[in-house]
């Protein structure tokens, strides 16, 4: 999965051949075949590992929904300083989704999660339209993808703003 992982980053699913991929995994394409099935498999878990790396990023314990907030962001920015491959698979996966239903699914089961978590936050932060205001961090996170290195900035300025727009403790 990690070399399926690696390889989309570099050439998107458009180029995701499983051959190459058991290659790098250092097997045979038949040893491949008993992992993982159908090329949609493969797929498949690099979609779960990918949601799963991100939802490590959810809005944690912390004494105040401004902080929680900042560490999401916080958690989101170094992810993207340290991982910038995993953004680049999110964005082909957001195409992908575009024609694959099971892929469409699946992140839109996650993305409804991440959305009424930060709904919930901003809400408790007394945030006027939450809705919106989530909407804006998914944004973000989504728009930084194609500019990583504005990732520090971005999400300092949103968690600036956003908390700036707070009524609560």
């Amino acid at each position: 999965m990690q070399a399926a992982f690696t390889r989309v980053a570099e050439v998107g699913f458009e180029g995701l051949r499983l051959r190459q991929v058991a290659d790098a995994a250092g097997i045979d394409h038949s040893t491949l075949h008993h992992h993982f099935a159908t090329k949609q498999d493969l797929v498949n878990a690099v979609v779960l590992h990918t949601t799963g790396r991100l939802a490590g990023t959810a809005p944690a314990d912390a004494p105040d929904p401004v902080a929680r907030l900042r560490a999401h962001l916080d958690a989101l920015r170094r992810l993207c300083e340290q991982e910038p491959e995993l953004f680049t698979v999110t964005a082909e996966l957001d195409l992908r989704a575009r024609r694959d239903p099971a892929v469409r699914a699946v992140l839109e089961r996650q993305e409804a999660g991440w959305r009424a978590a930060l709904t919930a936050v901003l809400a408790e932060a007394g945030v006027a339209g939450s809705e919106v205001g989530a909407e804006l961090v998914i944004a973000a996170v989504k728009g930084v993808r194609l500019a990583p290195h504005l990732a520090p900035a971005v999400f300092d300025r949103l968690a600036t703003v956003l908390a700036g727009t707070a009524t609560g403790p």
